[in-house]
């Protein structure tokens, strides 16, 4: 397995085509914009090098027998799942941020099952081509973003219908070594920070659409790919050469829109062409994966209720009784979000691929929890936090030789509490519910693997009600 430094010195090869405020930046790695967001997938490199989280951190491959980072592993029991969540929710309180690997895992997850699906009914070989792939990923000790979501131009009209073809990724030309594709995949998280992409299709597909039922993985850096770094809510703080006011100072997520500017596929890299009837499926499978990986929102909700502590003890009022009630019910919906995560995982199942799969109402009973919870819990936290939040002076003030003695004099709190812990505990509560790290702990919580209507179409649909309508006429005596 890769060590961290490995890890990123392996980003400085690639020749990726990368655009940051309208210029392109050609040392991505470095630079200070992107490089927290790097630190933080780098984390999942060191932290799988600890004795003490290897049974977290790490897998025996199925096909290899070796050990292998979890993140490039396919799930063969509910010990698996189970580990997944917890290694998801440890990683989130390590980071406060999104560590951008999980997508990527349950990209491959997804793939397991529906490439062996397809193959059952139309004698393809895209299983064959899976595995092979997974080896490579699982040698090599990769990091790959699963990019799904497209633009989708006018809503309202299927893929094929759109005036402009490109709103949706598809086939436009088909060679014999392979296929060219043309079109985008938007607010990919840790694009950059991955050696290979692995796209899917978005959505069903009817036969009209096949063009567009595609799925298939490339390097990051393969050409014709064009990766522009989406903005954050005060990203530039990065920039301006300090520290506290970054609020996490040491880690950040990441989101990128993906270009597909006519880019060659070999077929040894194709994993669906024009197999629309199993692209729902594609969805759901990879959509019920990765609405269990919000367990990392707990471990965020961790660093946030953490903060918040701090910050009611650096003021004094820690022992206030609301301040208390205020903290457990924080930890009573962060608990409740890595419930349902477990749960969803306990309750997994062996599709005919070998593969485990969570279950499916679970997954998104827990994201559809997730889409609330975050936004209460920061709620909470700006209450206990106080204006001083988002009224507080710069650290460059709290420096200045004129006006820093003011600053750290009218800061003060809590007796032997530095006025600076206490910013710097402002700081990341600011971070978390309004800055950078608002993008994955409230936004991302909101839309990322499907926005609510998503999860609550899904919930219908795997409920029993008929179960329910019939425990119910049993016990009122209605004759079924």
């Amino acid at each position: 397995m890769k060590k961290k430094q490995e890890y990123i010195d392996s980003l400085r090869k690639l020749d990726m085509e990368v655009y940051l405020f309208g210029e392109r930046v050609t040392n991505f790695v470095d630079h200070p914009i992107i490089r927290p967001s790097i630190e933080c997938v780098a984390a999942t490199y060191e932290l799988a090098d600890k004795p003490e989280y290897l049974d977290t951190m790490t897998a025996r491959s199925h096909i290899t027998g070796k050990t292998i980072n979890r993140f490039c592993h396919i799930h063969r029991t509910t010990d698996d799942l189970v580990a997944k969540s917890k290694m998801e929710r440890g990683l989130g309180a390590y980071t406060g941020s999104c560590f951008q690997r999980c997508v990527g895992m349950d990209a491959l997850n997804a793939l397991s099952i529906i490439t062996y699906n397809i193959d059952q009914k139309h004698g393809t070989d895209y299983y064959k081509r899976f595995l092979k792939y997974l080896q490579y990923v699982q040698d090599e000790d990769l990091t790959c973003c699963g990019a799904m979501t497209d633009a989708k131009g006018d809503r309202s009209l299927r893929p094929a219908e759109q005036p402009d073809p490109d709103q949706y990724l598809h086939v436009v030309e088909e060679r014999e070594n392979g296929i060219i594709v043309r079109g985008n995949k938007l607010h990919q998280t840790g694009a950059i920070s991955s050696h290979e992409i692995i796209c899917m299709p978005t959505r069903a597909m009817r036969e009209e659409d096949q063009d567009y039922a595609v799925s298939f993985a490339l390097p990051s850096d393969t050409n014709g790919i064009i990766y522009v770094y989406g903005r954050q809510s005060c990203d530039t703080r990065k920039s301006e050469g300090g520290i506290i006011d970054t609020g996490n100072v040491l880690y950040s997520g990441q989101e990128c829109m993906v270009i597909f500017d006519d880019v060659f596929v070999p077929w040894e890299r194709v994993f669906m062409y024009k197999e629309y009837e199993f692209a729902a499926d594609f969805v759901e499978k990879f959509a019920a994966y990765h609405r269990q990986s919000y367990a990392c929102k707990s471990g965020i909700g961790d660093v946030l209720i953490g903060a918040s502590q701090l910050v009611a003890e650096y003021q004094g009022t820690a022992r206030a009784s609301h301040i208390r009630t205020k903290i457990t019910e924080m930890i009573h919906l962060n608990e409740t979000m890595m419930c349902c995560s477990l749960a969803c995982a306990h309750e997994g199942h062996q599709e005919p691929s070998g593969t485990y799969f969570v279950n499916t109402l679970w997954a998104n009973v827990s994201k559809l929890n997730v889409t609330r919870f975050p936004y209460e819990i920061s709620r909470l936290a700006q209450e206990i936090a106080g204006g001083s939040l988002v009224t507080m002076p710069s650290e460059k003030d709290l420096n200045n030789p004129r006006i820093g003695k003011f600053v750290s004099k009218y800061l003060q709190g809590v007796d032997g509490i530095k006025p600076e812990d206490r910013m710097r505990a402002l700081r990341l509560i600011e971070n978390i519910t309004l800055g950078t790290g608002a993008v994955c702990y409230l936004t991302e919580s909101l839309h990322g693997a499907g926005s609510p209507e998503a999860q609550k179409i899904m919930i219908t649909r795997e409920s029993n009600l008929d179960r329910m309508k019939n425990a119910a006429r049993r016990l009122s005596g209605i004759n079924p």
